[in-house]
């Protein structure tokens, strides 16, 4: 990925696809899990689930993959679990987004310079991808990273998140190892990193509101 790029040399070409199909077959684990899901609960999303927000953000949140009663349901990124209730409450207190989030993919609300993604576009059984779901579909994440031509700041949520990102900005894990707080500079960009905004490291303390809030402020801070 490079660190200098035309808008208009990239809209006379094709740009890369951002998410995969909706029947992408190439974790064969994720797409029996799907099928399941899909069979128990045919109202739900059960579909790899698409990034959500302005693709000319010049912030890009990444998370793990969808969680089974949130995005995996919904459709929408963090949307209808634990995780969706911290991270957007956030994003709307430092003005990343604006209107009401209601759980729903519906609700009317709206990112603000901020885009979200995953690093599993599947839903995975446990919630833990295996390192090969989550190489196959780095490809997904490349692409978002490169057709977002305002691209500065990159928050990853969790060490996955973390280092399924270091790769694309040509970042070695010595050379950027993951830690709540710490910020790690790739030629134009800067990766953030918090803990992942989960019931689990909510209930234990691992996370609290004021460190995930710590992260957006100072993102906030360096974008303005």
């Amino acid at each position: 990925m490079t660190t200098s790029r035309s808008e208009a040399v990239r809209s006379s070409r094709q740009l890369p696809t951002v998410v995969p199909d909706r029947d992408c077959p190439l974790c064969p684990r994720l797409v029996a899990f799907r099928e399941a899901n899909r069979a128990r609960e045919p109202l739900w999303h059960n579909a790899p689930v698409a990034p959500f927000g302005d693709i000319k953000a010049r912030l890009l949140i990444v998370g793990l993959a969808p969680g089974m009663q949130g995005a995996n349901r919904t459709g929408r990124p963090f949307t209808g679990d634990y995780a969706g209730d911290l991270l957007y409450a956030t994003l709307l207190e430092y003005g990343f987004a604006k209107g009401t989030y209601q759980a729903r993919p519906d609700d009317g609300l709206k990112l603000i310079d901020c885009r979200i993604a995953n690093a599993v576009h599947c839903v995975p059984p446990q919630n833990k991808p295996l390192p090969v779901e989550i190489n196959t579909c780095r490809r997904f994440l490349v692409a978002n990273l490169e057709t977002m031509p305002k691209l500065r700041a990159i928050i990853a949520l969790g060490r996955i998140a973390h280092d399924s990102v270091l790769k694309p900005l040509k970042l070695k894990a010595s050379q950027a190892p993951f830690g709540h707080g710490a910020v790690h500079q790739a030629g134009a960009f800067k990766l953030y990193d918090s803990y992942h905004c989960s019931r689990y490291n909510t209930n234990t303390g691992v996370l609290t509101p004021d460190m995930f809030r710590s992260v957006f402020a100072k993102v906030k801070a360096d974008l303005d």
